[in-house]
């Protein structure tokens, strides 16, 4: 039941290890202080859900709905990047530590503009991050134009790079496809 919560001193030891030796500023080293006590929901429950995507509008409406979903279940902590403090100065160093002691990652892809496509880039590049990296990537073939709500290019919603991350999820069991919101309901009951 429950993880172990991290000490001060762990958080920054962890936090300089991601920035390669680099010192953190007398900010950032606050901004870690004051953030144990809001992660300890992470370590108190038994899992704890990482939720990324596109903050526009309409996606995070989506990212909240999924976040919900989530949180229904017994003893979970699901939440968004934005629901962390805000004070953090560094955001790569605040990705990095919320996706350390999390259990799993939870990818809304809808498109290639913006929302969560640096990270994507750790979830290949770091194993410990693949897998528990878990994609709802949204489909367009069967809406109609004036069901697509994210000016999104139709044809092309998604870049080179995020389809090969897509095809490596697949190969592994952890990418959902979703077109409407309910299917996106239905993606989230596939994660563990």
């Amino acid at each position: 039941m429950g993880k172990e919560m991290v000490s001060v001193e762990d958080l920054a030891e962890r936090a300089e290890n991601h920035l390669h030796e680099t010192s953190l500023t007398p900010e950032e080293y606050e901004a870690l202080k004051q953030s144990v006590a809001e992660l300890s929901p992470i370590f108190s429950a038994d899992r704890a859900y990482f939720i990324l995507g596109s903050y526009g509008q309409p996606e995070i409406r989506r990212l909240q709905l999924v976040k919900d979903r989530l949180n229904r279940r017994a003893d979970t902590y699901a939440f968004l990047m934005v629901d962390i403090r805000s004070e953090w100065v560094n955001t790569y160093l605040k990705f990095r530590l919320l996706a350390d002691y999390t259990d799993y990652i939870v990818g809304i892809a809808e498109h290639a503009q913006g929302g969560f496509l640096v990270e994507q880039g750790y979830f290949t590049a770091l194993e410990e991050y693949f897998t528990k990296t878990y994609v709802c990537q949204r489909e367009y073939d069967d809406l109609s134009f004036d069901d697509v709500d994210t000016g999104v290019d139709v044809e092309n919603p998604f870049s080179g790079m995020q389809t090969a991350i897509f095809e490596m999820l697949e190969e592994n069991g952890r990418l959902y496809r979703w077109t409407t919101e309910d299917d996106l309901i239905k993606c989230v009951e596939n994660i563990p």
